[in-house]
C-alpha cells in the first residue's frame, strides 16, 4: 500500500510548560506565548507564566529547601552530575533548540552546549568543597574558638539573561544547587525552550521535587513580583538594563532580599571565573560561631 506525500499537512507544533515541584503545569493563567525561529518559522509554544505561577513556584521550593540543604554535598554533586550525564545524551536536542530560537550557527550552539554541560560538571566538583573553601578558623585575642561557617541562602530566584540562553541559565543555577540552595528561575524571555528542556533534564536527573523550578514569561512582568516576594532569600540575575537592575533592587528593599542583579559582568564563555570558588560566595550565608576555650 503506498501513501501520497500531503503539501497541505499542518504541523503539530509542541506547547512547553513549565516546570515546578518536580511536575509540568501548564500557566494557571491560560496564557502562552508563540516562539518562531530567525526566519519567522514558529518552532513552538510556551506557557507565560504568571505572578500567581511564581508564588507556586516560591511555595514549591520552600517545602523542598530544607531536604536540599540537608543533603550531603557528595550526593547533591552526585545529582548535578546526572543532570550533566542527562544533558549529554541529549546534546543534539539541545543545540537545536539553541539554533531554532536564537539563530546563528550549529557549530556556534554546538560550543554553547558543551560548555553548559562542562559547567555542570564543574559545579559537581565543588559541592563537597564549600566548606574547606569558603569556612575558616578566625584568629581572635582571646580565650575562644572562632569559626566562620558557609551556610545556603535558601530559596534563590534566577533571572536569566536573554542569550546565552542555555548556558547563561545553569551558570546562574548550578552554583545554587552545588552550594544547597533551591531555585526559582525565569528563562530567556527571547529564546525560551532551552529553558524547558532543561526541566526535562531535571525530571529525569534524581533531583529532588521543588528543589529546581523553571518558569517562562515576560521578564518586565514578573521581575517586580521576584524583588517584592519575601520568601525569596536572594535574586540572582543577568542581562538586565540600567532600569530593570535598579526596580530590582528598590523592590527587594522592604522584602529584604539579597540581590546581585548584574552578575554578568564577566562573559558568560569564561570558564576560569564562572567554574572558581568566586562564583558560590554570593549564594551562601556565613556564620560565625565563637565558642570558649576550656581551661
Amino acid at each position: 500500500m503506498t501513501s501520497k506525500k500531503n503539501n497541505n499537512r499542518i504541523e503539530v507544533v509542541k506547547t512547553w510548560k513549565l516546570y515546578m515541584g518536580g511536575a509540568f503545569p501548564r500557566s494557571e493563567s491560560g496564557r502562552s506565548t508563540e516562539v518562531t525561529n530567525a526566519g519567522g518559522r514558529i518552532v513552538g509554544h510556551v506557557c507565560r507564566a504568571s505572578r500567581k505561577d511564581l508564588r507556586d513556584a516560591v511555595d514549591t521550593a520552600r517545602k523542598a529547601a530544607e531536604g536540599w540543604a540537608r543533603r550531603s554535598g557528595y550526593n547533591r554533586g552526585q545529582i548535578l552530575y546526572r543532570m550533566a550525564e542527562m544533558a549529554e545524551g541529549r546534546r543534539d536536542e539541545l543545540t537545536r533548540a539553541i539554533v531554532d530560537c536564537r539563530g546563528g550557527s550549529t557549530a556556534e550552539a554546538r560550543r554553547e552546549t558543551d560548555a553548559t554541560i562542562d559547567r555542570l560538571v564543574s559545579m559537581a566538583g565543588w559541592t563537597d568543597k564549600v566548606d574547606q573553601v569558603h569556612g575558616c578558623r578566625n584568629q581572635v585575642a582571646g580565650a575562644f574558638h572562632d569559626m566562620s561557617i558557609p551556610e545556603p541562602m535558601g530559596v534563590v530566584g534566577v533571572i536569566a539573561p536573554k542569550k546565552p540562553s542555555l548556558l547563561g541559565l545553569v551558570s546562574l543555577i548550578a552554583p545554587a544547587l552545588a552550594t544547597g540552595s533551591v531555585v526559582v528561575a525565569l528563562g530567556s524571555e527571547p529564546h525560551p525552550i532551552p529553558t524547558v528542556l532543561l526541566g526535562e533534564i531535571c525530571a529525569t536527573s534524581d533531583v529532588p521535587d521543588g528543589v529546581v523550578n523553571l518558569l517562562t514569561g515576560r521578564t518586565n512582568e514578573l521581575l517586580p513580583h521576584f524583588a517584592s516576594h519575601r520568601n525569596l532569600n536572594a535574586v540572582m540575575a543577568a542581562g538586565l538594563s540600567a532600569k530593570q537592575r535598579k526596580e530590582l533592587q528598590v523592590g527587594a528593599v522592604d522584602a529584604l532580599t539579597r540581590t546581585r542583579p548584574s552578575l554578568d559582568s564577566k562573559p558568560f564563555d569564561d570558564d576560569d571565573y564562572w567554574t572558581s570558588p568566586a562564583i558560590l560566595a554570593p549564594y551562601l550565608e556565613i556564620k560565625t560561631l565563637w565558642h570558649p576555650i576550656g581551661s
